[in-house]
């Protein structure tokens, strides 16, 4: 599946917490491997087998993982010629030694986990490669008893150490006089006496170092230098031997190769099986049931990553209706139903136990698209589009019976009109194959098409109108409300606007916008001049008209039904004359409208108020879209559109007197 959605429903998320579970490098590398499966049979196989490792954890006994230390180098080396040493080949044993324990802790478990006590009939003990291991090696260090060539040698080797040590004691005693003090060191492996300078020709024997100073001379003494020859002599013998015994070991390991490459790999296995098993613990993560009728049903389900006090959620989806659109308040909780769904069905086709309540079932998807981003500014709003775009033409691409598609405010980013047209002919699209759908919007058009389409339901995120809260719950079958209203009054907005704001979206409702024809299912058009004038909230909030003269000067000006002859003259006129301050104008790029606050400069460059921002625009990407004169008085004060009412204060007060520090900041136009 396509890791850019992965990332948006937060998979990698999931795999770094499965990754604190695991104890080796082997583990480890199978969940960073770790994908959804897309066959039904193997999805079922790994679920059982977390089911299996979870319920054996359950039980309280740790299970012995072998921590596969030093054996990464180890396999990575047999076959190269290379000569393992004595710390390699302890890492070795200490991984037979582990193996045999989880050989025999998974004989004592086939009863309550019979399929992932069987992989540990495939390894192999290696009894024989142990004992030899063993009668070679002790804590680290070749044994004398590795061989009869090397006990001789170590055997010579400490009776001439044993000289050494005599011999160092007595000429101790006899050159205590000239010693600078009475350490014996070591330089170069061979013993030297520390000497004052002024006495060196005083003893016999070869200087090895002196101090910094000078002051000190190292001398290995004559009657010692013979000794510790003999001594050196001996060491590399002792170091041939050595070589041949771990030669010997070394061939014994080439040998055996693919047993212990199997073993690695199963205690691998072993180690991510049983991480997905303590993960599903820290997620109360529970079985739940494949099924094969393309059926989602979440019961008492929650997201995984936004802990215990996530609200759970119940939603079904794939009897009777195969599409579902979501709508409700902002923040309450629309985009993590969205991605709950999502995340849920990719952890459990990745053999993941999932937190989600008794009798929950789940399809196996062959695809999974998330098209789930986050809110847009106006500068945002084109590449959001295109990104938006973008990801439609690639789920088209395989979109299909065995596919689950999300959207995220379906008809955001881009003109209301166009974009519930289009989302509303991927709706359909998607219908005709047979795609399961979950699409979130505000749009009513949307929520409307989904109450008269076969195959399409309505559902809504719940929301407590007395205290303004989300209550995260999903009520299928009913549509629901962005409760914009409902909200601006409790906050205390004036009842006049929030009463236009209601006229006008009753307008909306009733007039000339989608039209959806019930018995086909389809849309029949949509005009979207019902109000461009009212997309800008400075322009509708300061128009002085009453609101009925309002709509139906914007209507006459509007409507493609008004096109006499007179009429269309008057606008061609209206449309070549310059624009000036106060007239309301479409910027087609952005499918937004707005109003003049200063005319063309030089390079004819138009300020342009939008949603209380301000932009400079080249003349030729506006048009004309209703007159200054007709949303303004002659004489209306346009500070009152163009100015916070903070500076509208400071402008009147300084025009009355000087006031020290008082200064009026602008906004920097884009």
């Amino acid at each position: 599946m396509d890791e850019n959605m992965l990332e948006r429903l937060e998979y990698g998320r999931v795999k770094q917490e499965v990754m604190k579970y695991a104890l080796s490098y082997a583990g480890q590398r199978h969940i960073e491997e770790m994908k959804p499966l897309t066959d039904a049979k193997a999805v079922q196989h790994a679920l059982l087998e977390t089911e299996e490792a979870a319920r054996m954890l359950a039980k309280g006994a740790s299970v012995p993982i072998p921590s596969l230390q030093g054996m990464d180098t180890v396999l990575s080396l047999l076959g190269s010629g290379y000569l393992f040493g004595e710390k390699d080949i302890a890492h070795v044993r200490q991984f037979l030694h582990s193996c045999s324990q989880l050989i025999a802790y998974m004989r004592a478990k086939e009863g309550i986990a019979p399929t992932v006590a069987a992989y540990a009939a495939s390894m192999h003990p290696l009894d024989g490669v142990a004992s030899e291991i063993d009668r070679c090696l002790a804590h680290g260090r070749i044994r004398d008893e590795a061989s009869k060539e090397l006990h001789k040698v170590r055997r010579k080797l400490m009776a001439v150490e044993d000289k050494i040590r005599g011999k160092i004691d007595a000429l101790l005693n006899r050159y205590r006089s000239l010693l600078q003090d009475s350490l014996v060191s070591q330089r170069n492996g061979r013993y030297v006496f520390p000497i004052k300078k002024e006495y060196r020709k005083q003893i016999k024997g070869s200087v090895v170092d002196e101090s910094s100073s000078g002051q000190t001379v190292y001398v290995e003494p004559q009657e010692l230098a013979v000794l510790q020859q003999e001594l050196a002599m001996l060491r590399i013998e002792e170091g041939k031997e050595e070589a041949k015994i771990l030669s010997y070991l070394t061939e014994m390991l080439e040998g055996r190769a693919e047993e212990l490459r199997r073993n690695a790999e199963t205690v691998g296995w072993y180690d991510y099986v049983f991480a997905r098993g303590k993960y599903a613990q820290s997620i109360e993560g529970k079985p739940v049931r494949l099924n094969e009728n393309g059926v989602v049903d979440l019961r008492q389900a929650k997201h995984p990553l936004l802990g215990g006090g996530t609200v759970p959620l119940d939603i079904q989806i794939g009897r009777g209706y195969r599409a579902l659109i979501v709508t409700g308040p902002n923040t309450g909780g629309k985009t993590v139903a969205l991605k709950t769904v999502g995340l849920l069905c990719l952890m459990v086709q990745s053999g993941l136990l999932v937190p989600a309540g008794e009798g929950s079932s789940f399809p196996v998807f062959r695809h999974i698209a998330a098209d789930i981003g986050d809110g847009q500014s106006l500068e945002q709003s084109l590449s959001t589009f295109s990104a938006h775009i973008t990801r439609v033409i690639d789920m088209l691409t395989y979109a299909d019976g065995a596919t689950l598609v999300l959207i995220d405010e379906m008809a955001s980013g881009t003109d209301p009109g166009e974009g519930v047209a289009l989302s509303i002919a991927l709706l359909e699209e998607l219908a005709r194959r047979g795609t399961m759908v979950i699409a979130t919007t505000h749009y009513n058009e949307i929520k409307h098409f989904a109450g008269v389409t076969p195959g399409f339901r309505n559902a809504r995120m719940e929301f407590d109108p007395d205290t303004l809260r989300p209550l995260y719950r999903l009520c299928i079958g009913e549509a629901g409300s962005s409760y914009a209203f409902l909200i601006a009054r409790k906050l205390g907005l004036n009842p006049e606007l929030i009463r236009r704001s209601e006229e006008l979206a009753a307008r909306r409702e009733e007039g000339p916008g989608l039209r959806v024809d019930a018995e086909a299912g389809t849309t029949a058009g949509y005009d979207a001049a019902w109000l461009h004038a009212g997309d800008s909230p400075a322009e509708s909030v300061s128009r002085p008209m009453p609101a009925s003269e309002a709509s139906a000067s914007v209507k006459e000006a509007a409507s493609p039904e008004s096109g006499a002859a007179e009429n269309s003259a008057a606008g061609k006129a209206m449309r070549d004359r310059p624009l000036e301050i106060g007239d309301c104008v479409y910027i087609s790029y952005l499918g937004r409208t707005g109003i003049v606050y200063e005319t063309a400069d030089a390079r004819g460059n138009v300020g342009v108020l939008i949603q209380r921002q301000k932009f400079k625009i080249n003349h030729k990407r506006l048009s004309l879209y209703i007159e200054g004169k007709e949303l303004y008085p002659e004489d209306y004060d346009m500070d009152i559109v163009f100015e916070t009412k903070e500076n509208r204060k400071k402008r009147k007060l300084m025009e009355r007197k000087h006031v020290e520090g008082l200064s009026i900041v602008h906004e920097a136009e884009e």
